[in-house]
Order: structure tokens, then sequence, then C-alpha cells
């Protein structure tokens, strides 16, 4: 199962004249389901992944007017995928996302742009927990490029977790594995 991980699109509202870009677009399409950690800002935005894929979103603190939950999990390939926009600051992070969610197999977060990729390993079985920030494919604020990513399930494993680079002209332009 692939997965579209998203986050921090920032579409609509104040930014009237921006779009998905074209690699977003044509991997919601490519996808199985979409996970999206939100900043969506804009229903419509919500509306064409969810035409394109099963759609998992949830609230960030930009989604003025969106009904989203706050925080979810999902069953997606025999794996459970949590989601949550704000981690809260990085030191502390793991843990924090643990105990929100004990026993998710991934966990997606947004808030801060920056594409991120660590693994957690619970100390009294060993269980692995995968936090994901798929980054942003509009705003890349700090980070190298605008991002997305993907996340291929099976079998109740995480079989991969990597990020494409999104070009200016909205193409994907690379591809790379684990954290930048």
């Amino acid at each position: 199962m692939r997965v579209l991980l998203l986050a921090d699109t920032h579409l609509g509202g104040s930014r009237p004249g921006r779009r998905l870009p074209d690699a977003v677009v044509a991997a919601a399409v490519d996808a199985d389901a979409i996970v999206h950690a939100g900043d969506v800002t804009d229903g419509a935005t919500l509306d064409r992944l969810a035409a394109a894929a099963p759609l998992h979103a949830v609230r960030g603190n930009n989604d003025v007017g969106l009904t989203l939950p706050d925080r979810l999990e999902v069953e997606l390939g025999g794996c459970r995928v949590a989601a949550v926009h704000d981690s809260g600051p990085a030191a502390g992070r793991a843990d924090r996302l643990r105990r929100w969610f004990p026993d998710a197999d991934v966990v997606v977060f947004g808030h801060s742009h920056l594409p991120w990729h660590e693994i957690d390993r619970r100390a009294s079985d060993g269980h692995r927990q995968h936090h994901v920030n798929p980054g942003s494919p509009t705003e890349r604020r700090r980070a190298p490029h605008p991002t997305l990513a993907w996340l291929e399930l099976a079998g109740g494993t995480v079989l991969s977790v990597r990020h494409v680079a999104i070009d200016g002209a909205g193409g994907a332009a690379t591809v790379r594995g684990g954290s930048w």
C-alpha cells in the first residue's frame, strides 16, 4: 500500500493564487490513501485530495472553519497510522508522540515545514514507531526544497518512508530517504 503523506499545504484564504503543485496532484492519483497532517487551510483542497484517494486529515493551527479532528489513528496496510499537526518542540518529541499514540506504527506530523523521519524503538518490547514530517509541498521555509513523503506498507510492516523534493515548477525533482 502506497500512502501519500502531506502537511502544511496552506492553500486558499490569504493565498488565493496558490494551487497544489502538479507533483502533489500526480502523487494523489497514484496513492492508495492520503494522510494530511494539517494546515490545509482550504476545504476545496480536501475535496480534491479525497476525490483522488481515501483521505485522512487532521486540523492544523491555520485550519479555521474546517471540521477536522485534532488527532486521528487509522489502520492502513495492516499498520496503525496516526496523525497530529503540531508535535511540540523537537526536544522530547519521540517520548511525547509515543505517549500520545503508544501503539501506532507511524505518526505523521507537520507544523515546522521541515521534512523529518526518525524511528523510535520502545525499550519494553522493541516496537518500532516511525515519526514522519512530510514537510510542505508549497512553503519550504527553512527546508532546502518543498516536499511530500511516501509511506509504503504491506502486511502490517512499514517497508519504506521517503521524502520527495518538489522543484520550482511543481514537479518531483529528487527522491531521498530518511531525515534531512
